[in-house]
């Protein structure tokens, strides 16, 4: 089979030389995510659920809820929202 042609900026995968020269890759963050940061995303997410949740089924009955409307589903989006958002951190 015929070789195919090395440019100069190819670097060989294998050293012939004895040498070690190579480095080992540095690992970041190897732990993963923390604990908290879990709970807490899983929290923002539960809370939006629930909040919505209980918009819905006595919403008119808590004082809170009634004050706020139609906020109640920015407030329950808005949790879960955030807690997606953190998602993009997890590891």
């Amino acid at each position: 089979m015929p070789k195919s042609k090395i440019t100069k900026n190819e670097i060989p995968l294998h050293s012939s030389s004895s040498s070690s020269t190579e480095r080992a890759p540095i690992k970041v963050n190897a732990g993963g995510t923390p604990t908290w940061y879990m709970a807490l995303m899983f929290f923002f997410m539960l809370a939006g659920l629930a909040w919505i949740i209980v918009n819905y089924l006595a919403g008119n009955q808590i004082p809170l809820m009634v004050q706020l409307g139609p906020w109640n589903y920015a407030v329950g989006f808005g949790l879960l929202v955030i807690g997606l958002l953190m998602t993009m951190g997890w590891r």
